[in-house]
């Protein structure tokens, strides 16, 4: 796999996750009781589809195909939280624990890809913007979560 590729890969692997997080606050807006929860995720979910993009920009610079959907594992825990929801009813406690669990592994996803040595300059820097904004929003989620303790 030459360079271009393989940083296509992560470039791809980076915008499913992220997608599925701007639907995992999409989904938390919808849940949220709370009117400020709700805006505050759907803000969320704006900041996550823009990250998106410029990702996958810098897979068309790169003369690949960016993906543009969200993955099916991000539909199965969806529908197992909809079950899950439907057993125990939500909350806007439970919607800000699941919100920062998702946050978790977007952040974990993020450090990975940058510990990848074989990425180019360009794309790690590109992946290092991203973060900052993943970083944030992992920050904010896990603070909210705290707060509701």
């Amino acid at each position: 796999m030459s360079s271009r590729e393989h940083d296509i890969s992560v470039l791809n692997s980076l915008i499913k996750t992220t997608l599925d997080s701007r639907k995992g606050f999409r989904d938390a807006s919808e849940d949220a009781t709370s009117p400020r929860f709700s805006q505050m995720f759907a803000e969320f979910a704006a900041e996550r589809g823009a990250v998106a993009s410029r990702l996958q920009e810098e897979v068309r610079r790169l003369g690949g195909d960016p993906e543009d959907d969200s993955s099916f594992l991000a539909a199965a825990h969806r529908t197992f939280m909809d079950l899950k929801a439907a057993v125990a009813g939500r909350d806007d406690k439970a919607v800000i624990e699941e919100v920062e669990r998702g946050e978790d592994y977007i952040k974990s996803k993020y450090e990975a890809a940058l510990k990848d040595d074989d990425l180019s300059p360009s794309t790690r820097q590109v992946i290092t913007e991203a973060f900052t904004s993943v970083r944030a929003g992992h920050d904010r989620a896990s603070a909210l979560k705290h707060n509701m303790a």
